[in-house]
């Protein structure tokens, strides 16, 4: 694929590094000498143009024209997003920006996205928050908030009682309008469910839909609610706020401890079920007081690496059962777990794997495993005019025996569609599928197949 990286800092360099091998990479850098220092750069086989990602110049001299995918990743928002939108109108097939501001994300009073034309913006603190979330929630949720379906989720449940809904056909299953089995893990196997697949003991199972409607399901497995579990969060910026509303509820009791008091009274204002206090987490006796050695979890994202790792030491020493940590410097990574810290997650890894997720070609927007290294594949796609899948209604576009249609988005709205539900032109879906019959379901949203 030929890929065009605007910005040559620290995640584009990544980026680049990584793709280099594979695909045909051109690095648009404005600063002459980090460009010069990218080009003799050993381990990053790329071309490197030096000029201003937002010009039309730079970008039609770097290939924009024809670019399978172009990445703006420098660190300003406002140049990523003309960038981004440029380079889509010259020609290039996929388009994401990097943004760092909650704004350009809040399509409440304004869509950049869809104004500018670009198909993703990324927000690298809301990657980083997904993934120590999904740390947190094992075995729990897993969310569907990479695709801008903030109110789904899927959850995972285990079966341990012999109930009405146990040994009978899903079809014959109420659980209510909202809810779906999406898969169930029985013993090795993982497949993904259909109307006359069963729910065994033992079973664990995969539920999608919105939170709320999940939890009433849940009574149909007579599953107890979990205890709830502390969650400490140490550092109330992008992250550490991102965090919070993904886990405050039912399930978590958070805390979150930030030491500008003005940072504390905003997020305070803007958390409503998270605990926010004005504390220092370098001060080992206020992280007494606030009671982190009963946590659960203790994660630190104050945004400095080295405050990050000193506070997981002790919280850890305090008798936090996990800790987790934002760190960026990737030459830390190795001596973490000596120190007892179990999670790490970094910017640059993040990055690398959204865009990795978004290495397609044609209908295929995006798709990551829904478990790690499983076939099942949660997949985005493109709906364009004159697919045969919207031709009809979903119970007979023929839609292959091992997929699911999880979401339908239309405009600002995410939906759950049913059987009798029909795909439009513009939309776009998430799929669960079968790595087996991917090409098939592809086949489907592809015009003139």
């Amino acid at each position: 694929m030929r890929i065009l990286v605007l910005g040559g800092g620290a995640i584009g360099a990544s980026v680049a590094e990584v793709l280099c091998s594979e695909h045909r990479v051109t690095i648009v850098e404005r600063d002459p000498a980090v460009a010069r220092l990218i080009d003799e750069n050993p381990a990053i086989d790329s071309r490197v143009i030096q000029g201003s990602a937002s010009q039309s110049s730079a970008l039609f001299q770097a290939g924009a024209l024809d670019a399978d995918l172009c990445l703006a990743v420098t660190n300003d928002d406002e140049v990523n997003l003309v960038a981004a939108s440029v380079a889509k109108a010259m020609g290039s097939r996929r388009s994401i920006a990097r943004v760092y501001h909650p704004i350009f994300l809040d399509t409440s009073t304004f869509d950049y996205r869809r104004h500018f034309h670009i198909d993703r913006l990324v927000n690298l603190e809301f990657l980083a928050a997904l993934d120590l979330a999904r740390v947190v929630r094992l075995p729990g949720a897993l969310g569907v908030e990479n695709f801008a379906v903030r109110d789904l989720e899927l959850q995972e449940i285990e079966v341990k009682n012999a109930t009405d809904a146990v040994h009978v056909p899903l079809r014959e299953v109420k659980l209510g309008k909202g809810v779906r089995v999406a898969a169930i893990v029985r013993g090795e196997e993982v497949f993904i469910a259909g109307a006359e697949d069963t729910i065994e003991v033992g079973d664990r199972v995969t539920l999608l839909g919105r939170r709320e409607d999940i939890d009433a399901a849940k009574n149909q497995f007579a599953i107890e609610p979990p205890q709830r579990l502390g969650v400490v969060i140490a550092g109330g910026g992008e992250t550490g706020y991102h965090l919070a509303r993904l886990l405050e509820g039912q399930r978590f009791a958070v805390l979150l401890m930030e030491s500008n008091r003005e940072r504390a009274e905003f997020l305070a204002a803007h958390l409503d079920r998270t605990i926010v206090v004005c504390r220092d987490i370098r001060n080992r006796a206020d992280l007494e007081e606030e009671g982190v050695p009963s946590a659960d979890f203790f994660i630190a994202c104050t945004g400095d690496d080295e405050n990050n790792i000193i506070a997981c030491v002790e919280a850890k020493e305090l008798g936090v059962k996990q800790v987790a940590a934002v760190v960026g410097r990737t030459d830390y990574l190795h001596i973490l777990s000596k120190l007892g810290i179990d999670y790490v997650t970094t910017p640059r890894e993040v990055v690398i794997r959204e865009v990795k997720a978004h290495l397609n070609t044609g209908v295929v927007i995006s798709r990551r495993p829904l478990i790690p290294d499983s076939r099942l594949l949660v997949v985005e796609l493109d709906v364009l005019e004159g697919a045969p899948v919207t031709q009809h209604v979903l119970a007979t576009v023929g839609l292959p025996r091992h997929c699911l249609i999880a979401a339908r988005i239309r405009g600002e709205t995410a939906a759950l569609p049913g059987a009798d539900d029909r795909i439009k032109p513009g939309d776009t879906v998430i799929a669960l599928v079968h790595s087996d019959v991917l090409d098939e379901l592809v086949e489907l949203f592809s015009p003139g197949t």
